[in-house]
């Protein structure tokens, strides 16, 4: 443990500081998970250290990742009242936006010639990682791959999402906060929280719907996918 210890101290301070710089600068494209990225990375090569061994020494925030997500249930909570009177509403589109996510990302796979397991690791890509890694274990994917496949829709929706929702006009906090939700779970959600303290509720409502409802589909979606494209 004598070569990682700094692996912990030294993400945390890259990514304080990257939050710095992204409030200060105010341009989405330097999202505080891109920047810690772009540090970490080359540093990482440069000292030659396997992933697997920084990892090791920073494992407290992977395990501190599932109490985050249930954290988000407080803004949920607040905005009880306005999820019992729309409750229909949010089931459909958060059941249709799951289904697109799962249909979408494993036919183009599949059509650019994925193998079956190549599939299965991209089908649960727009929920929350523990959800997505069991799911994918589950199907016969890889969970390691499918964590990355996670990150890189949730650093996509927080950087991008807003940036759509703004160009096609689209103002409902509840429309913005389930789309993305939908779209990029916990990081667009996250992102969400700093614009909005109300769109991050909403965002965090899609996060846990589309969890449940993607974890119910995948084992029946997946064979029947593979099935008409065989």
């Amino acid at each position: 443990m004598s070569d990682i210890w700094w692996s912990l101290p030294l993400t945390l301070v890259v990514f304080f500081l990257a939050r710095k710089v992204a409030a200060k600068v105010k341009i989405s494209l330097l999202n505080p998970l891109l920047i810690s990225m772009a540090v970490i990375i080359p540093l990482l090569l440069l000292l030659q250290m396997p992933y697997a061994r920084y990892f090791q020494g920073s494992s407290v925030l992977n395990q501190l990742l599932q109490p985050a997500v249930v954290a988000l249930a407080l803004p949920l909570y607040e905005q009880l009242h306005q999820i019992r009177a729309r409750w229909k509403s949010i089931i459909s589109i958060c059941f249709i936006g799951s289904l697109t996510a799962m249909i979408s990302g494993t036919a183009i796979a599949l059509w650019m010639g994925a193998t079956p397991e190549i599939a299965a690791t991209i089908l649960p890509k727009s929920v929350t990682t523990p959800i997505a890694m069991a799911i994918s274990g589950t199907l016969g994917g890889i969970p390691a791959i499918s964590a990355i496949c996670v990150l890189i829709a949730g650093v996509l929706g927080a950087v991008f999402g807003h940036m759509l929702l703004n160009l096609f006009k689209i103002k409902s906090k509840p429309a913005r906060g389930l789309a993305i939700g939908n779209a990029s779970h916990a990081l667009g959600t996250a992102r969400c929280v700093e614009l909005d303290y109300q769109e991050g509720a909403w965002s965090s409502l899609a996060l846990v719907i589309c969890g449940i409802i993607t974890s119910l589909l995948a084992p029946f979606i997946y064979p029947l996918l593979m099935a008409l494209w065989g």
